[in-house]
């Protein structure tokens, strides 16, 4: 068993090492005028991947392959900007350069504009727009964009209303990074609207959002337990789901003092 442990440690160290160098190795290409280099160096220094978080640093990586033609880098840079992480908050810099990042195909870029436009976020609010902004970027392969398309089908907000797309699109970006297109998902499930009611499927898809640390779909999840629809029904645990949500700060699960 030492014998394992240590052998599994020395792997894990060698990754570290091999992590480390490659980072430094883009660092390096960055510096010389890699723009594609700046590109993943901004990435690993926004996760803290091999390299100590670094916003400020992330930024002016961004910058350099947004320069160099990096279209992604636009988009990031674009982002950190409306945020003001890392850089100056700018609404007028990240429009533009979510505008540029769009119109060069990256898109992220699309997506982030779509964001604006639908929330009217330093540009007239402009719902069809919207829409078709992150349906765009949805057939890009942004699964994120996915879920907001989905919202908007869902609400009938800024093109007609459609369940059944809105619950095909929610399937595309239903994964372990896209929380709000497995939520979308189940919600449309539960209810039978545009696809054939799964109540089964969707407690599944609460409960393994919920464990995502996602609270409406623990809120989701509870209102299935309470009612034992699709899972056994379990008032106690029900209880617990929501409380788990109004921690998570989804407000409709808190009592109404709270809200």
């Amino acid at each position: 068993m030492r014998i394992r442990l240590v052998a599994v440690a020395g792997l894990l160290l060698a990754g570290c090492v091999s992590g480390n160098k490659q980072a430094m190795r883009l660092r390096g290409e960055c510096d010389a005028g890699n723009a594609a280099s700046c590109q993943e160096y901004g990435r690993r220094l926004m996760a803290g991947e091999y390299v100590l978080r670094d916003p400020v640093a992330a930024g002016k990586a961004y910058s350099k392959a947004c320069e160099g033609g990096v279209h992604a880098g636009c988009a990031r840079l674009g982002f950190l900007t409306q945020n003001g992480r890392g850089v100056d908050r700018d609404s007028v810099r990240a429009l533009a350069l979510f505008r540029q990042a769009c119109d060069g195909e990256a898109m992220e870029g699309c997506g982030n504009l779509g964001v604006l436009y639908r929330r009217g976020l330093g540009v007239p609010k402009d719902a069809p727009r919207a829409v078709s902004l992150f349906d765009r970027a949805c057939l890009g392969g942004e699964k994120v964009n996915c879920a907001h398309l989905g919202d908007m089908l869902v609400a009938g907000e800024g093109a007609a209303r459609d369940p059944a797309r809105a619950a095909a699109v929610f399937g595309q970006s239903c994964d372990s990074t896209t929380s709000a297109g497995c939520l979308g998902l189940g919600k449309l499930l539960a209810e039978g609207s545009g696809v054939p009611r799964n109540e089964r499927r969707a407690a599944q898809l609460f409960e393994q959002q919920c464990d995502n640390e996602n609270g409406e779909a623990c809120y989701q999840f509870g209102q299935l337990l309470a009612a034992g629809r699709g899972v056994a029904q379990d008032v106690g645990r029900a209880g617990q789901m929501t409380r788990r949500a109004c921690r998570m700060d989804y407000r409709p699960a808190c009592p109404r003092d709270q809200q």
